[in-house]
């Protein structure tokens, strides 16, 4: 009886009759509506051009789903105890089946999302996607960065190992020189004077609780606010040049499929070629040398090699001010969705970035080997000399380039505007701390001395 009805079963699913085809036009309908309900109908054929968003939004977008699934499976095995968290890493590492590869794709991913995010922030700024009304997200999108930095800060004590440990007593000594919150934000997030228990559950709970509630929030806000704004920008056409628009399925929904199988198979590659580290057992006596913060936070690290604490923190706040000030600052949209505003604009950041590229490193040989402030100025307080003098200074070149691109003709004699000469300054600012976070991961060695990576 049993088998008969079976057959009946699979003759009526073989047969194409109406309820199968109903069945499966209400899946496509369902999956449609999805697609159109964060894509608009049609898309300007230009945004899908790969070399003008490099796919940065999407990726980062996989990448955190791929955090997200492998993050729940590694919370059923981690045991967030100092006695015990270790020796879960380990166990997973070994004991339970493909524990390593789950462990090393949450691993790499973070780090991956933490470079696609910054790259997508730069690709926003370079194109002006955030001029026309979509201020709002440029921010969102600012927080969302903040957001993944987070995340993977507070992922990184979870391991419990020596490098994890002693890389967050590292970074949250920074907080300490934040003035009048400084101490209480860092005994608020370790629980105490130091990193312990405390400081384990506080930072587990903030990474599998708080802030990824936060992230899902706000990036289905962001999407939302794509949608709203009419999707990602593109640039404006010629004068009386017809916008040539594609439907949104089947063409933007194959490049995004496309894209999705190509993040997966390259992570899920890099995953089983490169575990992810694991060095020896947290040990609170012993502080490895050099000491080195987290690889993202190394620039910062970098910076505070060569000023007083609170001057670093300083710019580091100028910064962020001006990251959130820039739709009000630069508010000319006629070159939105142009890389780099103009030729002009494309020449002003060539020599930004150049300038930081070679500017950096220079300074930093000099600061570590000649410059000496307080030898050559005893008369003014440490603080001047370390502190107060170089934060001036390093503003005066900022405004000294600033000033210098408005006044020079880089194309066909043209001058840069406002917003070109921004642009070279940003080029400029980007440059030198990718060149500082470089020197951090492979050129500072015991005692942070500087030295040769081979």
């Amino acid at each position: 009886m049993a088998q008969s009805s079976i057959r009946s079963w699979w003759q009526k699913r073989k047969q194409p009759g109406k309820p199968q085809t109903e069945e499966r036009r209400g899946g496509l309908q369902v999956g449609n509506n999805l697609v159109l309900h964060l894509h608009p109908i049609s898309v300007p054929a230009s945004s899908l051009r790969y070399w003008y968003t490099w796919g940065l939004g999407g990726i980062s977008t996989v990448l955190m789903a791929l955090i997200g699934l492998t993050g729940l499976m590694l919370m059923f095995r981690y045991d967030a105890r100092i006695d015990f968290a270790y020796i879960s890493i380990q166990q997973m590492e070994t004991e339970v089946i493909f524990g390593s590869l789950v462990r090393a794709i949450h691993h790499w991913s973070a780090n991956f999302l933490v470079v696609t995010t910054f790259l997508h922030l730069l690709r926003v700024f370079f194109t002006g996607s955030f001029k026309q009304g979509r201020a709002a997200n440029w921010l969102i999108g600012l927080v969302l960065f903040v957001l993944v930095l987070a995340l993977n800060f507070t992922g990184y004590l979870l391991p419990w190992d020596q490098l994890a440990y002693w890389a967050i007593t590292v970074s949250t000594s920074l907080m300490a020189y934040i003035p009048l919150i400084g101490d209480g934000l860092r005994s608020f997030f370790l629980g105490g004077p130091q990193v312990g228990q405390a400081a384990l559950s506080n930072f587990y709970a903030l990474h599998v609780v708080f802030l990824t509630s936060c992230v899902v929030m706000l990036l289905g806000y962001h999407f939302w606010r794509i949608r709203k704004d009419g999707g990602i920008t593109h640039p404006k056409p010629k004068e009386n040049e017809p916008i040539k628009r594609l439907l949104t399925i089947p063409h933007l929904v194959n490049i995004e499929l496309a894209a999705i199988l190509v993040v997966i198979v390259v992570v899920m590659l890099w995953a089983m070629s490169t575990p992810a580290p694991l060095g020896p057992i947290a040990n609170p006596i012993s502080s490895p040398n050099p000491a080195k913060a987290a690889w993202y936070f190394l620039g910062l690290q970098e910076l505070l090699l060569h000023m007083h604490p609170l001057a670093a923190l300083a710019l580091v706040a100028l910064a962020a001010v001006a990251l959130v000030a820039v739709p009000f600052a630069d508010r000319e949209d006629k070159d939105l969705g142009v890389y780099f505003r103009s030729p002009v604009g494309q020449r002003s950041a060539l020599i930004g970035a150049l300038l930081g590229l070679n500017l950096t490193p220079v300074l930093v040989v000099l600061d570590e080997f000649w410059i000496d402030l307080p030898a050559w100025l005893p008369g003014l307080m440490p603080e001047v000399t370390t502190g107060v003098l170089p934060f001036f200074l390093t503003l005066l070149a900022f405004v000294a380039l600033y000033f210098g691109l408005r006044r020079s003709a880089l194309y066909q004699e043209q001058r840069p505007n406002h917003s070109e000469a921004l642009l070279g300054v940003f080029a400029f600012v980007v440059a030198g701390f990718i060149i500082m976070t470089i020197i951090g991961i492979f050129f500072r060695g015991p005692n942070m001395a500087l030295v040769l990576p081979f």
